[in-house]
């Protein structure tokens, strides 16, 4: 299967920033989304989900916080689509400050009809781009 991973940096601002002086939880939320959109930019770009009237949708997120990340910290974000099945794509994210793993992610989404807001397949296509690997030889 072929994988899929991006890293970008991020911008900490200081609405970012919660009472305690650290990047709120919610922020990294929003992060986790520009991740998944440049992940998916490559394969499959957000217009072409709307042009074929399917919203990714999360089912699940997971976030492990091993430290905090405060103001004038410049972290880096990777994010890799794991594993894609006919109905689910897993993307695992992580962001570093320096050296340092500051959060692990792991959200499963899958595709709603957006006439029908109801579960759909991956597109072939999508699907191919995935499982269908060229020969090494």
């Amino acid at each position: 299967m072929r994988t899929l991973e991006i890293e970008i940096e991020l911008l900490v601002r200081t609405y970012d920033i919660d009472f305690a002086g650290v990047v709120s939880n919610i922020v990294y939320l929003r992060w986790l989304e520009d991740l998944r959109l440049a992940a998916l930019e490559a394969c499959y770009p957000l217009e072409r989900f709307l042009a074929d009237s399917l919203y990714l949708t999360l089912v699940e997120t997971r976030i492990k916080y091993k430290r905090p990340i405060r103001l004038l910290d410049k972290p880096i974000a990777r994010m890799r689509i794991g594993a894609v099945s006919k109905v689910r794509i897993t993307f695992n994210g992580e962001i570093h400050v320096g050296d340092k793993l500051v959060t692990e992610s792991e959200q499963i989404a899958c595709l709603v009809d957006a006439s029908s807001g109801r579960p759909k397949p991956l597109p072939a296509d999508l699907f191919r781009y995935f499982h269908d690997t060229p020969n090494s030889q």
